[in-house]
């Protein structure tokens, strides 16, 4: 890999790992689209990998505002979420299974806007869960589902919570890949090159995420929402 191209991806990774560390979601979003156009063998595993350093960092970072209690229900709905995208892989094409997608989360953020809120009890939890867990799955803005339920809440609490969330449901999706025969020591050693970026972006959130906690947290939730199902409709339509 030349040093240009190493200075690019870890700018594409780093600003992705930035927004995850600012809001608690983005990684993905914006990172694979990207990476699938320079170096398509980046996606999914390497970059998965490089994640869980991310999410382990952020929820040290703010561990004492995790919501513990709220992840084994959010947990079970991601479960029962991966195993219904399998169903849904096979039998909707991908680019209508995109827009519909992306418009429910459009529809979601519209009402979110509105002031109504959500309240995170059991059944809302396994709900976005579940619903974090297909379209992560299958569209991969797996984010926007608990961040929206979570939007009322504190920047730390958000950031912190949707860590831990993550953390064990890029770990479960690292296990299938393997066992599909998509993940092992290749894509290992890719991922090592995605590390400098992860690392600098989620320093640098240090300062972006305590900005936003003034009272910024949720137009960013929203926004970011709105923008990543956006962009996820016009690459399917485009």
């Amino acid at each position: 890999m030349s040093p240009a191209l190493f200075a690019l991806i870890s700018a594409i990774v780093g600003f992705g790992a930035l927004l995850q560390g600012t809001i608690g979601f983005g990684l993905g979003v914006f990172a694979v689209p990207l990476l699938l156009l320079i170096r398509p063998e980046l996606v999914p595993g390497p970059l998965l990998l490089s994640s869980i350093p991310l999410t382990i960092l952020m929820t040290h970072r703010e561990r004492a505002s995790v919501t513990w209690g709220d992840l084994k229900w959010a947990l079970v709905g991601r479960i029962a979420g991966i195993a219904a995208a399998a169903v849904i892989i096979a039998v909707v094409p991908a680019d209508p299974l995109a827009v519909a997608s992306g418009v429910f989360v459009l529809l979601a953020v519209a009402l979110s806007a509105t002031g109504r809120r959500v309240p995170t009890l059991p059944g809302t939890l396994v709900t976005a869960g579940a619903l974090s867990g297909v379209l992560g799955t299958t569209v991969s803005i797996g984010g926007p589902p608990m961040a929206l339920l979570y939007q009322y809440e504190s920047g730390p609490t958000i950031r912190a919570t949707l860590s831990a969330f993550f953390l064990v449901g890029v770990s479960l999706s690292l296990i299938a890949l393997h066992f599909v025969g998509r993940f092992g020591m290749v894509e290992l050693l890719a991922a090592v090159t995605l590390l400098p970026g992860v690392l600098v972006g989620w320093w640098l959130s240090r300062h972006t995420a305590r900005w936003l906690d003034r009272g910024y947290t949720r137009p960013a939730v929203l926004v970011v929402s709105a923008a990543i199902s956006v962009l996820v409709i016009l690459r399917r339509l485009l």
